[in-house]
């Protein structure tokens, strides 16, 4: 019952700090992402320092991949969820699918009243992958672990 409610507490948790995320006003959620590239781009050029950026190209790519990753965890967390609720193999994989699915379309539609923001369907897809690959990976690593056993 613990595990069960604590899972599921993780989720609203995520699901919270992608709302926070949604919420932020283009040009904040734009320097939030630009000092982040910032910083990849200066690792990176210390490894290679004949390589030549457009920070402007970097920073759309570490946005889309930031939306892949948050919402591979959601999936992730979702599938751990479902599975402490007695909702497990197909159902569990597609009920997690189904809500980050949902849940991907409600903060495009979220950002849609955010000032100089907007939703994009693109961006459903892409979180719906990040999604659908967080799902793949929980319920693979489940089977090789009870082929573990």
């Amino acid at each position: 019952m613990k595990d069960k409610v604590l899972s599921w507490i993780l989720v609203v948790l995520w699901m919270s700090l992608i709302f926070y995320f949604s919420h932020q006003p283009a040009t904040q959620s734009n320097g939030l992402s630009t000092g982040i590239t910032e910083r990849i781009i200066e690792m990176v050029e210390r490894l290679a320092p004949k390589i030549d950026f457009d920070i402007r190209s970097m920073n759309h790519l570490i946005r889309k991949n930031a939306h892949f990753f948050i919402y591979l965890v959601l999936g992730l967390l979702l599938s751990n969820s479902l599975k402490n609720s007695k909702v497990e193999d197909r159902k569990g994989f597609i009920f997690a699918l189904l809500i980050s699915i949902l849940y991907a379309i409600s903060d495009e539609v979220h950002q849609l009243f955010v000032p100089g923001r907007g939703g994009q369907a693109k961006d459903v897809i892409i979180d719906s992958m990040g999604s659908l690959l967080g799902i793949i990976l929980y319920y693979k690593t489940k089977v090789l672990n009870r082929n573990r056993a």
